[in-house]
């Protein structure tokens, strides 16, 4: 069975972009800890999350949320 994929609006990423530079992450960092917890992705992946481009999957998310120590809340949020 595939992944859920969550269709975002430009919020998701754009909040992405936001927490991860409030922690002084840049995306390569980001990368780098959701590959040390088994999440595959790559930096040209969460560029285009990041943009709005690219559908993110629930796993990223998940992962995501954890790395950045933030909640669904603070992702979800809008604009």
């Amino acid at each position: 069975m595939a992944e859920q994929k969550i269709k975002q609006d430009i919020s998701i990423g754009a909040n992405i972009r936001e927490l991860r530079k409030a922690r002084g992450l840049k995306q390569t960092d980001l990368v780098g800890l959701l590959q040390l917890e088994g999440v595959p992705m790559t930096r040209e992946a969460l560029v285009k999350i990041e943009r709005g481009a690219q559908h993110i999957q629930a796993s990223q998310l998940r992962a995501i949320r954890d790395a950045l120590q933030t909640t669904y809340d603070e992702l979800l949020k809008p604009s």
